[in-house]
């Protein structure tokens, strides 16, 4: 087998139905498996995956085991060649796995492939591509410089190599995975991707950023950032310097002063950012991609406001929400879409296919909405 791509899945039942209509459109032309490892989720989760995707590969956990440990247990049953964990919120292109995979049979000793993340707006995430985060890297980004934190000597449609890779989407051999021990499960969520890809290079092999592949993270919709959330990053955070780069007793006290003010700041941020979201426009007009009367006159009255149906989206203007109907117009599109007009003031909801909700996120600082809907 060519692939195996391990889902860990925590109480986001629709983004994940959406997740894997994207990938299953994405393997058509691979040996590939798709193994989901829930974590006690109460939304339904496995169930929809038993009912909706009888193929995957269900492994459902009684109690919810972290990020680390899931990943672990879904690698463990894996068959592929390679392996590539992926996020639950994201949405993948038709040929974003024969892309990758085709990079990765063409290197010598490769760690991980990366790609880049755009978040639900077209916006990029610059955590797509980071460096080490040393004491001098990191006590820089605290105090607003983070160009040597993100890997700036790419641009963001580059390839090249880089040390660090988000956890959203990790590519790499299953055997090198195995080799280096997967996931530290010390890491119940957070700052695992960053030590895997540091013990990955640790162990003599190369990551990779392939900015020429573009998915969707919808990013943090697993997690309410709340005072345990903080808890678990910033302690990820100290676990990753005392493991890899602990030096001595002082640099260790300026490592935790310097979490405590990040911590501190991470506050002040939150808050500003969660009255953005709250001051976010009034959709003005709603624009659907599809062919489907039916979806066109459910949605209207989802929204209670006028649907207009087009074939193409060739404008858009601030103040629309465009629905695109994934039965309609192919993941790869959509992506593209998307990405063509961020920033333009307008949001975006996906249809997946055979389903009755659109979902879309306007901010990776915020949970996204659902719009529900029946169809006769």
């Amino acid at each position: 087998m060519q692939l195996s791509i391990v889902i860990v899945n925590y109480n986001v039942k629709d983004y994940l139905h959406l997740c894997l209509d994207s990938v299953t459109a994405s393997i058509q032309n691979l040996d590939a498996e798709i193994i989901v490892v829930d974590n006690a989720s109460i939304d339904g989760s496995a169930a929809m995956v038993r009912d909706l995707f009888p193929q995957v590969i269900l492994i459902a956990n009684k109690d919810n085991v972290g990020f680390s440990k899931a990943n672990n247990q879904g690698v463990a049953v894996a068959q592929g060649e390679y392996v590539c964990i992926l996020n639950p919120d994201t949405v993948v292109g038709e040929n974003t796995f024969n892309d990758v995979y085709a990079f990765a049979k063409a290197q010598q000793k490769l760690g991980i492939i990366g790609i880049q993340l755009v978040d639900g707006t077209g916006r990029f995430l610059p955590e797509s591509k980071r460096n080490i985060p040393t004491l001098k890297v990191s006590l820089n980004k605290m105090i607003g410089d983070a160009r040597h934190y993100y890997a700036s000597h790419l641009t963001n449609d580059e390839i090249g190599e880089v040390s660090v890779l988000v956890g959203a989407f990790m590519f790499m051999p299953r055997a090198v995975y195995t080799e280096v021990g997967g996931f530290d499960e010390r890491y119940f969520m957070y700052g695992e991707d960053i030590d895997l890809s540091y013990t990955v290079l640790q162990a003599g092999y190369v990551n990779y950023y392939l900015g020429d592949t573009v998915i969707i993270h919808f990013k943090g919709e697993s997690t309410v950032k709340d005072k345990r959330y903080r808890k678990r990053f910033y302690g990820a955070m100290q676990l990753f310097y005392d493991k890899h780069l602990y030096r001595n007793v002082l640099q260790q006290t300026l490592v935790r002063l310097g979490l405590g003010v990040a911590k501190a700041k991470s506050w002040i941020t939150h808050f500003k950012n969660q009255a953005i979201i709250k001051d976010h426009q009034k959709i003005k007009e709603y624009i659907l991609l599809s062919n489907n009367d039916d979806l066109t006159r459910k949605l209207s009255q989802s929204v209670n406001n006028t649907v207009v149906t087009q074939n193409e989206l060739s404008t858009v203007k601030s103040g629309q929400e465009i629905l695109f109907d994934a039965q309609y117009t192919g993941y790869e599109k959509i992506i593209k879409e998307i990405i063509t007009h961020a920033s333009s003031g307008v949001s975006y909801k996906l249809i997946p296919k055979k389903s009755t909700f659109a979902i879309g996120s306007n901010s990776s600082e915020g949970r996204g909405e659902v719009i529900t809907f029946e169809i006769e």
